[in-house]
């Protein structure tokens, strides 16, 4: 008997000691912060839903359109650049044709002040040529010596549709190389709605690593949205550029990229979204971007047809513009802001008056 308890009693300290051994382990904090001063690589331990949607609050959707009036000559008309005058437009254009080009883009608000409102973005979103020349073909399908077509720029709309008074802003001051601008305007009245401007720090794109993690925020598809991702190629240039695997559609250019040190809520603002790279690839269509009719497939068509452009994106490898090449473009249009009111001292000390 003494045994047989014995045994009972081994056998109840074995089933005890497996049944503590499968029993979850608790910690106090899962993920304890890491407080080493460096851009962090892991996915934040805590909750940050608060501070997000506030910086969602800084960020606007910009949207652009540019009209065009073109002029048309057929081949046998011969007309090339070098003889192209206003003259020779009036008298061998075979006709006129009016168009637009649209973009739409992601905008952040860095800057109110004195009714003044100014937003950091892309300069791609907002840079449509005055002019734009396309030539009949010529041999083996490569441009000919003469022109098909003549477009003029007449005007350009740039506007935000959140803001008041119909929302038009400015191009202030804008780097086609570097892909940075600054829109803004002045209102006449204060608005009812207050301008939320973005106020984390400027962070330090240089000391990005691989796996840094980041939010993003933009505009895709004309919805606002933050995705995450993580630093690849840190430093690829001497802008400090880099890339990052967040997955993003068109219209997100322009978007905040956020680093965060030592922990949320510390963010710091590292870049903003610049591309993705794709392909392009010309389609015969019956409509321009923009338009929106309806066919009848079973009738054949007998309207005009027109040459478009399609960009086929490569989704997870977007690239940004470093928090320092966008501070010393700010920094070198300094002077050109202050003219025109805007004294944004976000990105560095307001000019001495």
């Amino acid at each position: 008997m003494k045994a047989l308890s014995h045994l009972s009693h081994v056998a109840f300290l074995l089933t005890a000691m497996m049944w503590i051994s499968c029993a979850p382990s608790v910690y106090k904090e899962v993920f304890p912060t890491l407080l080493d001063g460096k851009y962090d690589t892991e996915f934040p331990y805590k909750g940050c839903a608060q501070q997000l949607e506030e910086i969602g609050e800084t960020v606007h959707m910009l949207n652009c359109v540019a009209y065009y009036r073109s002029y048309v000559f057929a081949e046998s008309s011969k007309v090339s650049l070098s003889g192209l005058s206003e003259s020779t437009i009036k008298q061998r254009a075979s006709k006129v044709v009016y168009y637009r080009n649209t973009g739409s883009g992601t905008a952040t608000v860095v800057h109110y002040q004195d009714k003044r409102v100014a937003l950091l973005t892309c300069a791609h979103i907002v840079d449509f040529p005055d002019t734009a020349v396309s030539y009949h073909p010529g041999a083996e399908g490569k441009p000919g010596p003469y022109i098909q077509s003549f477009s003029i720029k007449e005007r350009q709309s740039n506007y935000i549709a959140v803001f008041p008074e119909g929302g038009e802003v400015e191009i202030l001051a804008m780097d086609r190389s570097l892909d940075v601008a600054l829109v803004g305007k002045k209102f006449n009245l204060e608005p009812e709605k207050r301008i939320q401007v973005f106020g984390y720090p400027l962070g330090k794109a240089r000391e990005l690593e691989w796996g840094s993690f980041v939010y993003l925020f933009g505009y895709p598809m004309g919805f606002k949205m933050v995705t995450k991702g993580t630093v690849s190629s840190p430093n690829k240039d001497r802008q400090g550029s880099f890339l990052t695997d967040a997955v993003f559609n068109r219209g997100f250019s322009g978007g905040l990229v956020l680093g965060i040190r030592d922990g949320v809520p510390n963010f710091e603002l590292v870049g903003i979204v610049k591309l993705v790279p794709g392909s392009s690839e010309y389609l015969l269509v019956p409509t321009r971007e923009g338009e929106e009719l309806e066919y009848d497939p079973r009738v054949p068509y007998t309207g005009n047809i027109y040459v478009d452009r399609r960009f086929n994106i490569r989704y997870g490898i977007t690239q940004s513009i470093g928090i320092e090449a966008i501070a010393k473009f700010v920094e070198d249009n300094r002077a050109l802001l202050a003219r025109r009111g805007f004294a944004i001292s976000m990105f560095g000390s307001s000019p001495q008056p």
